[in-house]
């Protein structure tokens, strides 16, 4: 039995991974009903692609924390040290664990993107929220992308960290606050947030929509390709740093 095997297995044994899934497809879905559900005549006309989008952020916090806890629950229940004597090669066990992670909620990230899209589809259908510009199709297909990415840095921290509320606690703070805080620090604070993981990721997705409703467009540090390259980058050097930590650790 491969590990991709093995680890699929593990995760879907437990209850926490359906539920975060739910969750965030309802929430994703649900947050595109109530913005789009309540506009009327002129508003109506001016809709957007982009407001369909407005739960997409809290939706990959809960697919961190799914990804996070698939590693954090092994280690608080010991399992981690069974599965380490099953496969010694402990990198290929956590890549295998992380390929399966990033893989689900990729499809997830898919799912409640173009499913919001739907939605937004239903309750303003005098508006045109047709798909027709490449910056459309990255921001509804290039959910699943940040999704899986955003699962790679939960896992990493997973593996850091090892206690379930002490990285979930980062993985919700660091986006939602941390990032955002860094616009408070004189001089270089603009820079800072503009180079954060999680904001090039954002401006991924967000850089040439037509926020109709939303709002202004910001400044981006780079192009929107050049922004996701330096997500993952994030990502996979938060990995290699994890996979380093968990050779030479104690299970």
């Amino acid at each position: 039995m491969s590990v991709i095997t093995v680890e699929r297995i593990k995760l879907f044994s437990t209850r926490s991974p359906w539920w975060c899934m739910i969750v965030a497809a309802v929430l994703t879905i649900g947050f595109a009903a109530l913005t789009t559900g309540f506009l009327k005549g002129a508003d109506e006309q001016r809709a957007t692609i982009f407001i369909t989008q407005p739960g997409a952020q809290l939706s990959q916090m809960v697919m961190m924390v799914m990804a996070a806890l698939a590693v954090t629950t092994e280690y608080r229940f010991g399992t981690i040290r069974t599965s380490f004597q099953a496969v010694p090669q402990r990198t290929a066990l956590l890549l295998g664990k992380t390929a399966v992670v990033a893989f689900l909620a990729g499809v997830v990230g898919l799912i409640a993107s173009f499913g919001a899209w739907g939605i937004g589809n239903l309750f303003v259908s005098g508006a045109d929220l047709s798909i027709d510009t490449p910056a459309e199709w990255r921001l509804l297909a290039g959910q699943g992308l940040i999704f899986a990415l955003s699962a790679v840095i939960a896992v990493a921290i997973g593996i850091l960290i090892r206690q379930s509320a002490g990285a979930i606690a980062i993985l919700i703070l660091w986006p939602l606050l941390v990032e955002n805080l860094f616009n408070l620090i004189p001089k270089v604070g603009d820079d800072m947030a503009q180079w954060s993981p999680f904001a090039n990721g954002s401006s991924f997705l967000n850089q040439g929509q037509d926020f109709g409703l939303a709002g202004a467009q910001g400044d981006y540090a780079m192009g929107p390709w050049l922004a996701l390259l330096y997500f993952a980058g994030w990502a996979a050097a938060l990995l290699t740093i994890a996979l380093i930590s968990a050779s030479k650790r104690d299970a």
